[in-house]
């Protein structure tokens, strides 16, 4: 029993010291490992699997809206990259260079990318001629290189897998609708997917993407109150066309610039999913994005039939398509329930001698850890209810907690004091210069989140400075 009690008392509890029960969720649930390469992680397969099934799922989304995928190199020639002013200006301090080739100075630098819109732009400058060539949908799974200062496992490392879209098309609007499609297909798959609710807006100019036109946004909130942001979408006009001579010869018979756009989403969406559902026993994965859906734990299973009806559970549960594993180790019962509540998986089957005599089981949910009896004949469609119960009550919880963690403020002493006291998103009138936002940034470490699509009028006047408002900003401390 000793044992079982101290794989959960492992974890600092989250109230205690946020940032320390994130580090041992991480490690205790086996997502991820250090490595020696510092600020780089070894993502381990209970880690990778939750990838691989947000990978899945995006992708699948993607090519619904004609998106194909592509694969670019790794590495970015110095020249290419000075192609756009912006672009580079915004990077530099986290570029990685390679300037040997084995033994051999390289004649010139290679950039580790750190994004791909300058090869991506290379590409298309050879393989777009005419209107019939467009648009271009591309997009690529990858891993990129930001030498990041300070590190953190998920939210902040050296190297992260993600995915980029770069896209090219004949006309701006074309472009525009193509930047917001992408960001409402993040949104739906953030609370659809991963039952996190996200706020959609665009960045101010301060906050927008290197090279970008306008950048878009979802933003989510986490636990402890501080804002992440939860994937982008950059319309790029076509600054980067005319650094790069992208022309098409359009239906008239003139030569045109492309309007590009780009789009990204990140491994720090499962730093995300830790911290907007997790509790202190650990992970509480939302259904659909689990990688075992259900742990099936026998009881006594050393006496006879146990093992055998916990089998043709099972295969019963994978025959309705249900991600379902059985705990068969010798671990104790208590130690198994521990380790499932650890690892996050949402449904736990208990079944024993006397559940068996009586043809059910248990169920037990990892987020509310109700428990329920079900027949054995019922077990399959129970669980696939159960798991559409937990997504939606997950997404209302963090909703819910979201909109309780919002606050709206009208003044500068206000502002600074709900900053201080409450962590959250505040909601707050500001007049569109960037000497403001600074100010706010300096004196309380809170930036813009977004200018939410939805606006709404809080008063006439910006909370720094009293002059004539233009938008309502969501602002806050963030990851």
């Amino acid at each position: 029993m000793a044992k079982e009690k101290k794989l959960v008392e492992a974890i600092t509890s989250m109230e205690e010291d946020f940032a320390q029960w994130y580090t041992d969720v991480v490690k205790k649930a086996e997502l991820v490992d250090y490595t020696s390469v510092k600020g780089c992680m070894a993502i381990k397969p209970a880690g990778y699997a939750i990838w691989e099934n947000i990978q899945h799922e995006l992708d699948r989304r993607f090519k619904e809206t004609g998106v194909e995928n592509v694969y670019m190199p790794m590495f970015i020639p110095e020249s290419l990259l000075q192609k756009e002013k912006d672009h580079v200006e915004g990077f530099a301090p986290e570029v990685a260079w390679v300037t040997h080739g084995g033994l051999e100075p390289l004649q010139e630098r290679l950039c580790v990318r750190p994004t791909s819109e300058t090869l991506f732009c290379d590409f298309y400058a050879r393989n777009i001629q005419s209107h019939r060539d467009l648009p271009k949908v591309y997009n690529q799974w990858c891993s990129v290189v930001r030498w990041e200062k300070t590190t953190r496992p998920f939210l902040r490392s050296r190297e992260f897998l993600w995915q980029e879209g770069h896209t090219a098309h004949a006309t701006a609007e074309e472009a525009e609708e193509r930047t917001i499609q992408m960001l409402n297909v993040y949104a739906d798959f953030c609370e659809e997917v991963l039952a996190i609710p996200v706020i959609k807006g665009r960045k101010t100019d301060k906050e927008k993407f290197a090279g970008a036109e306008a950048t878009y946004t979802i933003e989510s909130l986490m636990h402890d109150g501080k804002a992440l942001q939860s994937g982008t979408s950059h319309n790029f006009g076509d600054g980067f066309a005319r650094a790069f001579g992208i022309q098409y010869t359009d239906k008239d018979n003139t030569l045109k610039y492309v309007h590009q756009t780009s789009w990204g989403m990140t491994t720090r969406m499962i730093g995300a999913i830790i911290m907007v559902h997790g509790d202190n026993s650990g992970l509480v994965l939302p259904p659909r994005i689990a990688p075992v859906q259900a742990m099936i734990i026998p009881i006594q299973q050393k006496k006879e039939g146990v093992l055998a009806k916990a089998q043709e559970l099972l295969e019963t549960l994978k025959e309705a398509g249900i991600r379902a594993r059985l705990d068969d180790s010798d671990k104790s019962p208590g130690w198994k329930f521990s380790e499932q509540e650890m690892r996050g998986i949402p449904v736990r089957i208990e079944c024993g001698p006397k559940d068996i005599e009586n043809g059910q089981a248990v169920i037990v949910r990892r987020d509310t850890r109700e428990k329920i009896t079900v027949k054995f004949e019922d077990l399959a469609e129970k669980v696939k209810e159960m798991m559409d119960v937990i997504h939606h009550d997950m997404l209302e919880r963090a909703r819910a907690h979201r909109d309780a963690h919002t606050y709206e403020v009208t003044n500068y002493e206000e502002f600074k004091k709900t900053i201080e006291e409450k962590p959250g998103f505040v909601k707050a009138m500001w007049c569109g210069c960037q000497e403001c936002e600074d100010k706010i940034k300096e004196e309380t470490q809170a930036t813009s989140r977004c200018i939410p699509f939805k606006q709404e009028q809080l008063s006439d006047r910006c909370v720094c400075c009293g002059k004539p408002a233009k938008k309502m900003v969501y602002w806050g401390k963030a990851y």
